[in-house]
């Protein structure tokens, strides 16, 4: 938002910033009188004032609240609705104050001179009050502290807002004083997970899988037996329970032969969320929380011959309300989700293993340290027990003895070896050892495990991450697990697709929000090469969203435990994945006593590695006291990497440029702003990634959280993924790769040569570009280059042609060593000739009217015109009709809302203000070859004129000029025209924000689309996969490829069915088209302005590139049509 208008009346300095929408009828929905008892109620923390009397300013004014930062909270706000904030200032001495909300700015620093009235109205960026609340908090910028005399908030919406509780009040203020107990034992607290053997010695196959199909009841009683899959949720399935309910089910297994004398293990990877567990009817155990792993031994539960499995799930638990899980997933989450492991170990087994690398301080040794824990659950001592270790693809080994262990007992110490210069783990260079680990008793090897692991050490240095002692740049998504028939129970497609897709798009890093994935993706990411951010079940606790809190007390000591069961589960299972690089406590929430004390436990837990803690984050970074080693923010605006830079912890933007979906209702319209969101995400990782402070951060989000029930409803939080729930690429993936590149050309442009020389960055932390094979293509011409640049550094590609005049553009291609293209660029040299359209030969032009109409003619050329309303009725060139309809002016508004995944197309595509046309002139004549046309009128909210000269080569020039009557903040404004039923295909040459894109983008530079795709079904099942591209889905305004807005473009157009007939536009790069249907009818846009959507997370990043209008403005353009 940029100041639009100072005007000094005397002492009264008044400042007014709105975002010119529509007039609207506003109402008061909250007043603060500020500094007067009784008179504000939305007062959070600041002390009341009253100005000397001998300022300028009424008493009202004079009274304030001031201090180091002023906090004020609304609460009951409408997402859906418009809110408006007009505060007034009076200050004794000069100052600068900023109003914060949830971290952002909500509008620019303001000037306070010392004894002046200072009035400002605020239209509210939504995402301000996302959740239903406000906070605003007052900063001073510049001078002693911040004040504020008034606040008054109107609304679209009646609705009063209202004060929030007491105690959310108190935990707005300041960090909180407590003490926590720092002398903690983390082991006492820690889950056993006893490795699985990779062989048990006289066992032919010592795990069975208990996958497949299981009996289930939906009731807790009774013989109401049904089949169900395992793993799955049971809403995916079909089946409801009772949200308080339990659930059953059932499933019969037969133990072994060879098992006999063995220990017995039950394993489950995930049940959501609380659960018993029965073994032939006698309970065996229980558990809290659906995303962390449980595991029971059964052994004297088991009988020979058939056994009886059985299990009470109910969905909706603590542990489900302290994880916001079924609201996070819109559906009841509920049932076996992850896999079930039978296995036995012998009776004296390893119970724990630990694996840590420690490097030596070249980072080229390393010493490998095992930390194990072998239980004796036989009925005698131990005897000569011991461990060996070695690794595949290397000979380091190591032995360890171990004492006599009493039945019962359980034996931890440490296993050592130097491994002399080992391949080191690193995203770039995920390499991998197979660890060895033979449990011997006596001469014999009683069981051996087998694990994966890399080498690699974690530390942070000042507000740095290293990695192998590099500073780390993350870029990241944040990745639910999901699936649009499946929920939140994947299978292995899902996890290697994810896995793959991302670092295809050159992410290095993950954040698995909100709860910790099955431990198969993790192993992907270990394999393929990503870093990650592992996070708790624990989400929203004290969080306004989360509505429990509205009664509940979120600093009660009873929830703790379970926050503290849930993030040790996490760290004990996961800690030998050397992608997992810190863990996260909890999404979202409030910072208090309990948290600190978990932080305690979470720091002895696991010395390897640094830990982060998502706050809630209103008004700051880390504003409530998380004392976590890496500092986090969500949603900063632009300028947030100067905030960051100031940290002493390394910070990470826990969730950032939030992709377009609060927007639903300009997206159904128009998919091309997608697109659009690289003007957000380009400068703001530009500033991430040079700023030291900042670590990186996880784009919101990583995939579309929208699931297709068995009833027909679709249900999500959002579709906000780069990739849909199918793991289709949407238009924002391609854009996430180009920006999150670790290859970048600085040259734009060439002049032919010999020799081309191109200037190049390598942005890799571990990789030299000699590394990367980089192909080349030039005409026919092609080959492959080596380039020596160091990580972080830059250097020049020089690329030898024998035959300059071969070719006008130069392909590059730089292809990762793990196998994928990194990156793709397409460099133009010298003059571009395919940019340009060649105009054909005037001629001669006449004109003949009537009462009604006018008509323009030439040979082969016929162009019909209502005088009534100065529209075109027809153009025909040689005999065919190409335009029924236009020009009729758009000035379409930003028109942000309707995030739900059923919100459909019925979005009008003009807008009241360009509506209710009439005409108050029409003059026509012959000019040279030319025949002129000049239409003057009004529409609801311009006043303004056109003219179209047209000549009978099929050109038609229209130059429009409208003045504004009602103010509007336009997303897009330009002339409309039509064409009859027939034109299915657009086609289009432009500017690009890249210069290369997939042949299936809506945003390529070059290419055809049709208005509905002959493959893709005209009634689609939404839970089939489809077979065919994003672009190619549809709604009845066409396809997504067909309706998006192409920017920048030389050329665009229709063209008929046949290929015989077609309208173009030609341009010089700086207009931009859409098309779109109208029952048989095509309409298409030609804009000369053009902006993002009004996605609420991202109105400060689009700023800069929003032109609002106020009365009296002026909006003109040129437009070239040709028909033919």
């Amino acid at each position: 938002m940029r100041l639009k208008k100072i005007l000094l009346l005397g002492g009264l300095l008044s400042l007014t910033l709105t975002s010119w929408s529509q007039d609207k009828k506003w109402v008061e929905v909250a007043y603060d009188d500020c500094g007067e008892k009784g008179k504000q109620p939305h007062l959070v923390l600041g002390e009341n004032y009253e100005m000397p009397a001998e300022l300028s300013g009424s008493t009202a004014q004079r009274s304030c609240n001031f201090g180091g930062k002023v906090i004020y909270a609304f609460d009951k706000m409408d997402i859906h609705a418009d809110y408006r904030m007009e505060v007034t200032f009076l200050a004794d001495s000069e100052r600068i104050i900023e109003i914060v909300a949830d971290g952002n700015p909500v509008c620019e620093s303001i000037h306070l001179p010392a004894g002046e009235v200072v009035k400002k109205t605020i239209d509210l960026p939504r995402h301000s009050f996302a959740y239903g609340q406000f906070v605003m908090v007052v900063n001073p910028v510049k001078g002693p502290n911040a004040i504020i005399s008034g606040i008054r908030i109107l609304s679209s919406d009646p609705g009063q807002l209202a004060a929030v509780s007491e105690e959310s009040r108190e935990a707005l203020k300041s960090v909180q004083a407590y003490v926590v107990d720092t002398q903690v034992d983390a082991e006492q607290v820690l889950p056993t997970y006893v490795p699985i053997p990779a062989s048990v010695k006289d066992v032919y196959r010592n795990q069975l899988s208990l996958n497949g199909e299981w009996l289930f009841s939906e009731q807790a009683e009774g013989e109401d037996w049904h089949r169900i899959m395992v793993p799955g949720e049971w809403c995916m399935q079909g089946f409801k329970v009772d949200s308080a309910a339990f659930a059953r089910y059932q499933k019969n297994f037969e133990v072994p032969q060879d098992w006999k004398d063995k220990q017995v293990i039950l394993r489950f990877d995930g049940v959501h969320s609380e659960y018993k567990v029965f073994v032939n009817h006698r309970q065996v155990g229980s558990h809290l929380g659906g995303m962390t792993p449980y595991e029971v031994n059964i052994t004297d539960a088991l009988q020979d011959g058939t056994n009886v499995l059985s299990l009470q799930v109910r969905s909706e638990s603590l542990a489900d309300m302290l994880g916001s899980l079924t609201q996070y997933a819109a559906h009841q989450l509920g049932g076996i989700t992850r896999k079930v492991t039978l296995f036995a170990v012998p009776d004296i087994h390893l119970s724990d293993l630990r694996i840590q690398t420690d490097l030596d301080e070249n980072y080229r040794d390393a010493r490998l340290k095992l930390y194990v824990a072998v239980r004796n659950d036989s009925d005698r001592p131990s005897r000569k027990v011991s461990l060996k270790a070695v690794l595949d693809k290397h000979e380091a080994s190591g032995s360890l003895n171990l004492p006599e262990i009493a039945p019962g007992e359980t034996w931890k110490g440490w296993l050592e070896m130097d491994v002399k210069s080992p391949l080191l783990w690193d995203n770039e260079h995920p390499n991998l050892y197979r660890l060895h680990l033979d449990l011997y008793e006596g001469e014999n090897s009683i069981a051996q495990i087998e694990k994966k692991f890399g080498f690699r050490e974690v530390e942070v240095r000042g507000n740095r991450l290293l990695v192998n002692g590099r500073p780390v740049k993350l870029r990241g998504v944040c990745r639910h697990e999901a699936h649009p028939l499946y929920g939140r129970s994947l299978t292995d497609e899902e996890w290697k697709a994810d896995a793959e897709l991302y670092r295809a798009a050159n992410c290095n890093f993950i954040r698995t929000s909100h709860y910790p994935p099955a431990e198969e993706f993790i192993e992907y990411c270990d394999e393929l090469g990503l870093f990650v951010e592992l996070e708790a079940p624990v989400c929203w606790i004290g969080h306004h969203a989360n509505e429990n809190w509205q009664k509940l007390n979120y600093k009660d000591e009873k929830y703790y435990d379970y926050v503290l069961q849930a993030d040790m589960e996490t760290v004990h299972f996961y800690r030998n994945h050397p992608s997992v690089i810190f863990w996260s406590m909890a999404n979202e929430s409030y910072w208090n006593k309990g948290f600190a004390q978990v932080a305690e436990y979470m720091k002895k837990a696991d010395t390897t590695r640094p830990f982060a803690f998502h706050d809630q984050a209103y008004g700051g970074f880390n504003n409530q006291g998380s004392t976590a080693p890496i500092a986090n923010i969500h949603y900063p605006g632009p300028g947030g990497y100067q905030e960051a830079a100031k940290s002493d912890r390394p910070m990470t933007y826990g969730e950032y440029c939030h992709l377009n979906v609060y927007n639903r209702s300009e997206l159904v319209t128009d998919p091309g702003i997608r697109s659009d969101w690289a003007l957000a995400l380009a400068p703001m990782w530009e500033n991430m990634y040079a700023t030291d402070g900042v670590l990186g951060g996880s784009i919101w989000s990583g995939i579309d959280d929208i699931f297709q029930l068995p009833d027909g409803n679709a249900v999500g939080y959002g579709a906000w993924g780069p990739v849909d729930g199918w793991r289709r690429p949407k238009p924002e993936y391609w854009d996430m790769k180009k920006i999150y590149s670790p290859v970048k050309l600085h040259t734009e442009a060439l002049e032919p040569a010999r020799k081309l020389v191109i200037d190049v960055e390598n942005r890799y932390t571990y990789t030299n570009l000699n590394e990367l094979k980089i192909r080349w293509t030039y005409g026919k011409e092609s080959g492959m280059s080596v380039l020596d640049v160091a990580p972080q550094g830059r250097g020049q590609l020089v690329v030898e042609v024998s035959d300059p005049s071969a070719s006008n553009q130069l392909s590059l291609e730089f292809v990762d060593p793990r196998g994928f293209v990194a990156d793709e660029y397409l460099i133009p040299v010298g003059e571009q000739k395919q940019n340009q359209v060649e105009a054909p030969a005037r001629q001669r032009t006449k004109v003949k009217q009537d009462k009604s109409r006018i008509r323009i003619y030439g040979k082969n050329f016929n162009c019909l015109v209502d005088r009534s309303t100065g529209m075109i009725l027809s153009v025909e060139k040689d005999n065919r009709q190409i335009l029924s309809g236009g020009p009729w002016l758009m000035a379409l508004p930003l028109t942000g809302g309707g995030c739900y995944p059923n919100h459909n197309a019925e979005t009008p595509v003009f807008n009241d203000l360009c509506k209710g046309w009439k005409v108050t002139g029409v003059e026509v004549s012959e000019e040279g070859q030319d025949v002129r046309l000049k239409v003057s009128g009004s529409y609801d909210g311009f006043d303004g004129q056109y003219e179209m000269i047209c000549n009978a080569n099929g050109e038609i020039r229209v130059d429009y000029q409208f003045t504004v009557r009602t103010a509007v903040n336009p997303r897009q404004w330009g002339m409309v025209f039509e064409t009859p039923a027939g034109f299915e295909e657009t086609f289009w040459r432009r500017k690009g924000l890249w210069s290369v894109y997939p042949a299936d983008h809506i945003s390529r530079p070059s290419g055809t689309a049709k208005s509905f795709y002959p493959e893709v079904p005209a009634v689609q099942n939404p839970r089939i996969k489809p077979a065919w591209a994003w672009s190619k889905d549809f709604n009845q305004l066409g396809s997504n490829d067909f309706r998006s807005t192409r920017r920048n473009i030389w050329y665009a157009g229709l063209q008929d069915v046949e290929g015989q007939s077609r309208v173009t536009v030609v341009s010089d790069g700086r207009q931009h088209w859409r098309s779109w249907k109208e029952g048989e009818k095509t309409c298409f846009l030609v804009a000369d302005f053009v902006t993002a959507g009004d996605e609420m997370f991202l109105g400060s990043h689009y700023a800069p590139y929003r032109k609002p209008l106020k009365v009296g403005d002026v909006i003109s353009g040129s437009i070239i049509l040709r028909v033919r």
